[in-house]
């Protein structure tokens, strides 16, 4: 068994070494222009060449995610305050039915500061009102007109208890996995007796001894020889759990809430869930049980520049709103809604959303969200999804088609950006090969992987996903409202539209060995140029009204490139 194990050891062992050697060599890509050989947005030209020395004005940026810390060292003094409530009163000073709404909102939590942290997805949801209505009945006893909806509550029973136990399944393999890694680690700790852990000790050691002095010997020799600065076993182990916590965390919220059709989160919330109608519930604590997806996005928006810390923003004007929708699970329709309506009626001029989930109950009431958006001329950026798919044919909710007919056909919100993702290569490798794609509704990709940004309690990590390349595009977004403040949100998704870069080389399309041209992928056939679109918002008459707080001195040059 120990043997059957040792494959999968190796992988992880791969992973272990990469996690010791985080490099810089990729920090701040996303900003860089083309010298770089990068698909990168060419901020860091836009700030040296068009926007130096030039004042700008702030932009409100809401973040609609899983919560931001908004005290990061490197974010703290560009989070939105809100000007008409004074702090810690228990008073809603600005009478807009939230109370103490000091930076934003938090739709999943309560009055009593409980707040959610994991969720069902939405067909566990819809599984959950199906098996109330059929669980109790005989087959033969289903009439005709509810045989079809039957059949589906089968059908998603069966899918949604294989999902179960599969995850069930998986956390017991990584439990066992990791126990044996432990003991074929300390069966060589235990050879060395006090001898320190090295390469020249480690060759002292007879692999004869037994099958886990031998395995955990070619363990050690392989990370040893890939990082050689490594000199304890308390080292190893702590990047062991560290790997293993994720995964074995993410499994866990699986089956006991994600799939788990007993678990109702609304129960902490407290609302009516069913009425879609009602706004006032949630708290002010906008960073929640786990704020570290919503703390890397904002950061890529609007990360202090050059204060010589962490990493640059793309945005140096920009103020976080920070709003709470999304647990581990997938966010409601609801939620979603409400937080639109509040950032909307708070001044923000640009929202990311970097969510996505397959259905979309109450659609209707995030469309008129976004309609309403749309009356305000304010802009919406949305991550396009990871799972590989055509979002022509798999839709990933929200979406910018509205379920209400136009003239000829449904109507298209205009004020929407959907954002697929990019590599750091200029190859046919350069779109993710997890990110969604469409050429009808994916708008534009942007940078997505090993994005360099902050998490919580004043660090910095690597992430990938669309939901990584949706900021990127709300702060270049944000930028061009920060310095062109008349220009509409469809003026500047115009310029960013017609403005992009491209490639000539065929790509691999994600998720197949397919290789297409990028305009195959996207309906602008680009990705984000922010130099290019700054050129081209500068030459554009505004055709809105503005008066906002000016910024006297342009943000500094960025720090994105390795400190000596």
């Amino acid at each position: 068994m120990i043997y059957k194990t040792f494959a999968f050891l190796s992988i992880l062992v791969f992973s272990l070494t990469s996690l010791f050697a985080q490099g810089d060599e990729l920090k701040g890509w996303h900003l860089q222009g083309a010298s770089s050989k990068r698909p990168g947005t060419s901020i860091d030209d836009v700030y040296k060449n068009i926007l130096k020395n030039k004042p700008g004005y702030e932009c409100i940026v809401a973040v609609i995610d899983g919560g931001v810390d908004i005290n990061h060292e490197d974010l703290k003094q560009n989070i939105w305050i809100n000007p008409k409530e004074i702090p810690g009163n228990g008073i809603d000073d600005d009478h807009n039915g939230y109370i103490d709404d000091m930076h934003g909102w938090n739709f999943i939590g309560n009055a009593k500061g409980e707040n959610v942290h994991y969720d069902t997805y939405e067909s566990t949801r819809t599984l959950g009102m199906l098996k109330k209505k059929y669980a109790a009945l005989k087959p033969e006893s289903i009439t005709k007109e509810n045989q079809s909806e039957y059949n589906k509550y089968l059908e998603m029973a069966k899918d949604i208890d294989t999902k179960k136990k599969a995850a069930e399944d998986q956390w017991q393999e990584l439990k066992r996995n990791e126990t044996i890694l432990f003991q074929v680690l300390d069966a060589v700790k235990k050879e060395l007796g006090s001898l320190s852990l090295s390469k020249v000790s480690i060759e002292k050691v007879d692999t004869n001894k037994s099958m886990y002095v031998n395995i955990g010997v070619k363990i050690l020799k392989q990370i040893l020889e890939e990082q050689p600065r490594i000199n304890s076993f308390d080292q190893i182990n702590n990047s062991i759990r560290e790997e293993y916590s994720a995964p074995r965390e993410e499994l866990e919220s699986k089956f006991l809430y994600q799939l788990n059709t007993e678990y109702d989160s609304r129960k902490i919330v407290g609302d009516h869930y069913e009425d879609v109608t009602e706004k006032y519930y949630g708290n002010n604590d906008v960073k929640g049980p786990d704020a570290m997806h919503g703390t890397h996005v904002s950061g890529i928006i609007a990360a202090v520049r050059g204060n010589g810390i962490g990493m640059d923003g793309i945005d140096g004007n920009a103020k976080i709103m920070a709003l709470r929708v999304v647990p581990d699970g997938d966010e409601r329709d609801k939620d979603i809604a409400n937080a639109i309506h509040y950032a909307v009626d708070n001044g923000a001029r640009v929202i990311n959303m970097s969510f996505g989930k397959g259905e979309s109950p109450y659609k209707k009431t995030v469309d008129e969200a976004v309609e309403y958006a749309e009356k305000h001329d304010v802009l919406l950026v949305h991550a396009a999804g990871n799972a590989a798919e055509n979002n022509d044919i798999t839709p990933s909710f929200p979406i910018s088609v509205l379920d209400h007919h136009g003239l000829f056909a449904h109507k298209r919100a205009k004020n929407w950006l959907e954002i697929g993702a990019l590599s750091f290569t200029m190859d046919e490798d350069m779109i993710a090969s997890f990110s969604n794609f469409g050429k009808k509704n994916v708008d534009i990709f942007s940078p997505g992987v090993r994005i360099y940004s902050t998490i919580p309690e004043n660090k910095y990590e690597y992430l990938d996903g669309t939901s990584m390349a949706s900021p990127v595009t709300a702060g270049v977004a944000a930028l061009i409202r920060s310095y062109y403040p008349k220009l509409s949100a469809k003026q500047i998704k115009k310029a960013l539209m017609e403005n992009g870069a491209s490639i000539s080389t065929k790509l691999i399309k994600p998720g197949t060995q397919e290789k297409v041209l990028l305009s195959e992928l996207c309906k602008s056939g680009s990705y984000i140029n922010a130099y290019k679109a700054l050129e081209a918002a500068s030459k554009m008459k505004g055709t809105q009204t503005f008066t906002g707080i000016l910024i006297k001195q342009a943000s500094p040059e960025s720090n994105s490139k390795p400190k000596a």
